[in-house]
């Protein structure tokens, strides 16, 4: 066996640091915060690097779409909804930011629960135990009913929530994002796999009209997509069920001559899944466009986001 000595370092060749092209400099550095700092000051005052870097870009993504009036699509899971984001997404939406909504069946349990009772996410494990798991009467009762009176009129499962929460007297239907949707026009739909969601399980609910709201939606959405060049598609929480419908609904825009090339893509999540990934950040943005990943807890992320984009705005 050959017999190996180590190796003696003496002729190893250098070279000055000064001819070493470099990825982190002085001007990329943060500055420490002082107390009475602006909320801009502070951003301002991120490294200038990597995820601090993406961030801004996304702000200003945001910010010059609707500069130039083009749409901010947010499309979600229910997560966000559960950690107490819908204020902040009401606000965007006042604020003509968030030009269109697009979600999963869940949010419109969460988002009528909280507006009905202020309160909603029950403790599952519990519950299944008993039996129980999923059977509030009135979130059941109420959803079901208003997509079938809904689909009645022509409407999809978005609409038909919204309209039925902003016109009723519940007393926290302010905080509502179907309600803010309807009472300010602007797209709300609702993308369901039957058998997800707990109105699934009630007497009440209707499968043709559960069917029928959720495509017409779908239908609805993949016009609010054919028409994002030059603007924003924000996915926020959601793993599986928004990257495939925008997917679809991308293809579909693409398929009938729609130009939607320069787009901007967002995921925010606490961990960044495989179909956000392919879906939403990857796939449509190959040939043209960017993607951003922000990862981070979403009662954190997205309030960041909203605000510096407000600062922007102003």
């Amino acid at each position: 066996m050959k017999k190996y000595r180590p190796v003696v370092l003496r002729q190893v060749k250098t070279y000055p640091i000064k001819k070493r092209k470099s990825k982190v400099s002085l001007d990329a550095l943060a500055t420490p915060y002082i107390k009475g700092d602006t909320f801009k000051t502070f951003i301002d005052k991120l490294p200038d690097i990597l995820a601090s870097n993406d961030f801004r870009n996304v702000v200003k993504a945001v910010v010059g779409a609707r500069q130039h009036n083009r749409p901010v699509i947010l499309g979600m899971g229910a997560h966000p909804i559960k950690v107490g984001l819908s204020p902040v997404i009401i606000d965007l939406i006042e604020k003509g930011i968030i030009t269109a909504l697009a979600t999963n069946g869940a949010c419109i349990i969460h988002d009528f629960e909280i507006s009905l009772a202020g309160h909603t996410s029950e403790d599952v494990a519990e519950d299944l135990c008993k039996g129980t798991f999923g059977m509030a009467r009135e979130t059941g009762r109420y959803l079901n009913r208003a997509i079938k009176e809904g689909v009645s009129k022509g409407h999809g499962i978005g609409k038909s929530v919204g309209e039925m929460i902003h016109k009723s007297k519940f007393k926290f239907k302010d905080k509502s994002i179907f309600a803010s949707a309807f009472k300010l026009d602007i797209p709300a739909t609702v993308h369901v796999a039957i058998g997800t969601d707990i109105i699934h399980m009630h007497p009440d609910a209707d499968g043709s009209a559960i069917g029928e709201g959720s495509f017409r939606d779908f239908r609805l959405f993949t016009s609010v997509v054919s028409d994002l060049e030059g603007g924003v598609y924000i996915n926020l929480g959601s793993a599986v069920i928004m990257p495939e419908v925008f997917l679809k609904a991308l293809t579909i825009a693409r398929n009938l001559g729609n130009s939607v090339e320069h787009i901007i893509t967002v995921n925010i999540d606490f961990i960044q899944h495989y179909r956000p990934r392919e879906n939403v950040l990857k796939r449509p943005t190959m040939k043209k466009g960017t993607a951003y990943a922000l990862t981070g807890h979403h009662e954190i992320m997205f309030p960041l986001l909203a605000a510096a984009v407000i600062e922007e705005m102003e």
